[in-house]
């Protein structure tokens, strides 16, 4: 595509996916140097605009997030530098990737990145992020087409999962073609000042440019989509890369906070539940389960050293373990924590009572908090609620619209999934009680002075509200049941009973787990 001479190079990749993956970036990105009078001329009002926008951003409920991605010495890192310069940087935050360290590798790929999201109102520029180590890997083929192909399906996931919620995302590609890339290095190298840009192996990949550019070809048209376009920029020429940007951030910026219906991406058609299987039906429950004082004791001891031992044995073998607590209140989920925790040792777990979302954890993606208390490889974590508190209370109390808890169970899904590609074990437990158990445990918490405490009058309020919660645990349980991460359905109204069933439960999934990282059968 010629652009006419003046403009700035501006196109958002409408036919990238009927264009060969090899040459559309070299095909469409032709321009014309827009010269440093012109740029000075447009620079004031477009420098304005920017900043006006920044500071209506600081009250959206929304983050923006700039990817920059592209050819080495395209111009990413002097992008980022001149946006820093034009914003306030109060408001923008950047986060640069290398090799993933060691922390990072005992967590799934994206995890740095979800602890990384800029909060609503922020502006997030990242370089060297979820494209950079694909490509990479893929050009050094130490990754096969097919598992190029999964990460980006994973890649597309991701960012459609940001989106859904809200998010802005501005993805830029910068290109340079193969004799302009060596002019572009040779420049860098022949001075002090800038020879440090040049990052190690850069000459490798210089020599490798075909592979890049295919490679690269396939990343953009994949990842091409209507609410996460890319916007290929020439990376000759300065003053015309810069106007590029900078007016598709102000774009981007304008159109989405003058949008007269700003939630316009979490629309959805009325939900149909013809379709939901019925496995997770809570009716089928025999509640009446219990245990002898004698036997809980006996069974309870015996699965406390076991698990004490498959904990030592899934550290040796980097497995972690991650588990969810979910049911009604006072339905013990504290009792068996307590006393699974008993089994283990105190250095290698963490138990995570979720509670209402703080502010600063209600300015970011609901799923943010949990990503970021993941373990690593060999460690158990243990939620006490969890992620499910999308589809459960925020459902019932209204604190989720319908389409954002509707769309939670699958976003749930994709989570659970890349904790199970990463050498994790995921066990899930609801406790189920019946309301006369409840009322009894809420009227004992009442009467014993050192329990009082645990009774509150949101709990009284949440009764009311059983039928409704028993219709939100139903569905909950037909999505978000998977082969490798299914629920544990407890029967609790006897205290023993269900505790010696999780734990024993865990040993089971631990045991299936290890014996699946080394191959074997369970």
């Amino acid at each position: 595509m010629i652009l006419q001479k003046g403009l700035p190079v501006l196109t958002w990749l409408r036919y990238a996916c009927r264009m060969s993956t090899t040459s559309f970036l070299s095909d469409c990105l032709a321009c014309e140097k827009l010269s440093k009078q012109d740029f000075k001329l447009q620079e004031p009002e477009l420098r304005m605009e920017l900043v006006e926008l920044q500071q209506r951003l600081r009250s959206e409920n929304f983050p923006v997030i700039m990817v920059f991605a592209g050819v080495d010495g395209a111009g990413k890192h002097e992008m980022v530098n001149c946006l820093h310069d034009w914003l306030d940087p109060r408001g923008v935050v950047t986060h640069a990737y290398e090799a993933p360290d060691a922390v990072e590798r005992q967590r799934p790929p994206e995890w740095r990145y979800w602890r990384d999201l800029p909060a609503n109102g922020q502006i997030g520029l990242y370089l060297s992020a979820w494209y950079s180590k694909p490509l990479v890997d893929r050009v050094h083929r130490v990754t096969s087409e097919e598992e190029f192909l999964e990460r980006l399906k994973v890649i597309n996931e991701f960012e459609r999962t940001l989106t859904d919620n809200g998010a802005l995302l501005v993805k830029v590609w910068m290109h340079l073609d193969r004799k302009q890339q060596r002019k572009r290095l040779e420049d860098l190298a022949s001075h002090p000042e800038t020879e440090w840009q040049l990052k190690p192996g850069a000459w490798e990949n210089w020599g490798l440019y075909e592979r890049f550019m295919r490679f690269s070809g396939e990343i953009v048209a994949s990842s091409h989509k209507a609410a996460t376009p890319w916007l290929l920029v020439d990376g000759r020429y300065e003053t015309s890369r810069q106007m590029a940007v900078f007016t598709a951030l102000k774009e981007a910026l304008r159109k989405r906070i003058d949008a007269e219906d700003k939630a316009g991406a979490l629309s959805q058609k009325a939900w149909d539940k013809t379709h939901l299987p019925q496995r997770g039906s809570l009716t089928g429950m025999n509640l009446s389960l219990s245990l002898e004082r004698e036997e809980y004791k006996e069974r309870l001891k015996k699965a406390q050293r076991k698990l004490y031992q498959l904990q030592h044995l899934a550290k040796e073998e980097g497995m972690s373990t991650v588990l969810v607590f979910e049911g009604q209140d006072a339905a013990g989920k504290g009792g068996a924590i307590r006393r699974l925790i008993k089994g283990l040792d105190a250095q290698e777990y963490q138990v995570i009572p979720i509670a209402a979302p703080t502010q600063e954890e209600l300015a970011h993606h609901y799923l943010w908090r949990f990503w970021r208390h993941l373990p690593k490889q060999g460690r158990v974590t243990i939620f006490d609620r969890s992620w499910y508190g999308r589809v459960l209370v925020e459902r019932v109390e209204g604190f989720a619209e319908d389409a954002a808890w509707q769309r939670a169970f699958q976003e749930i899904n994709h989570f659970e999934q890349r904790l199970l590609e990463n050498r994790s074990v995921v066990c899930k437990f609801w406790i189920q009680i019946d309301k006369d158990m409840q009322l009894a445990r809420f009227e004992a918490r009442q009467d014993t002075p050192y329990k009082k405490w645990k009774i509150t009058e949101e709990d009284w309020r949440n009764r009311d509200k059983w039928d409704l919660y028993d219709v939100a645990v139903d569905d909950m349980v037909s999505l978000t049941d998977t082969p490798d991460a299914p629920w544990i359905l407890v029967e609790g109204n006897s205290k023993y009973w269900a505790r010696v069933k999780v734990i024993e439960t865990v040993c089971e999934r631990m045991e299936k787990g290890l014996a699946s990282l080394k191959g074997i059968a369970p």
